[in-house]
């Protein structure tokens, strides 16, 4: 497995990351019908605009034939007005290989960028049924806000965390 930034022909491989690991993250979370209709051709004009942007920072991970298999991004929300500080937007890994350290490879690179960039806050949002939050609340992230959100007509928790000291976060990383 490899971590590295991602390209611009990289927006196809990401998309299908997307695109499958929301229909079995969210699978019983929103309906099955919004699922159906996320595509893989809107997925990618999205990483397409995402990856054109010089704010947001992507990274992929790939399995040892060069297939995506896992991405994350970051950057600084048009909604975040705290001053050094930044957002952890998505991480997301295939089914099939999460368990496999690829998120913590993918954190590190994130809080790596975000130390570069002078940020010594982060806050991540996740729904509250996705099992990510665990993950996130393993390396301190700290539950700040609980607000509802309305998503493909569906009412849900959405969590806000944050991590108020980010070199905790990369030593923690180094060492386990």
């Amino acid at each position: 497995m490899g971590v590295r930034e991602a390209v611009m022909a990289d927006a196809p491989g990401i998309a299908k990351v997307h695109v499958d690991s929301w229909r079995t993250t969210y699978q019983g979370i929103l309906p099955d019908s919004f699922l159906d209709k996320i595509s893989y051709e809107q997925r990618t004009e999205l990483w397409q605009r995402n990856l054109s942007r010089e704010d947001n920072y992507v990274y992929v991970a790939e399995n040892e034939v060069g297939e995506i298999v896992g991405f994350a991004d970051c950057g600084k929300r048009e909604s975040n007005t705290i001053d050094h500080s930044g957002d952890l937007t998505s991480i997301y890994i295939l089914e099939e290989y999460q368990g496999k350290g690829i998120g913590k490879q993918l954190m590190s690179k994130l809080f790596q960028k975000f130390q570069e960039l002078g940020y010594n806050r982060v806050f991540v949002e996740v729904l509250e049924d996705n099992k990510t939050r665990y993950f996130y609340e393993h390396y301190g992230a700290t539950l700040i806000e609980t607000m509802k959100i309305k998503m493909a007509g569906t009412e849900l928790d959405l969590l806000i965390y944050e991590w108020d000291d980010i070199s905790r976060v990369l030593t923690e990383h180094r060492g386990s």
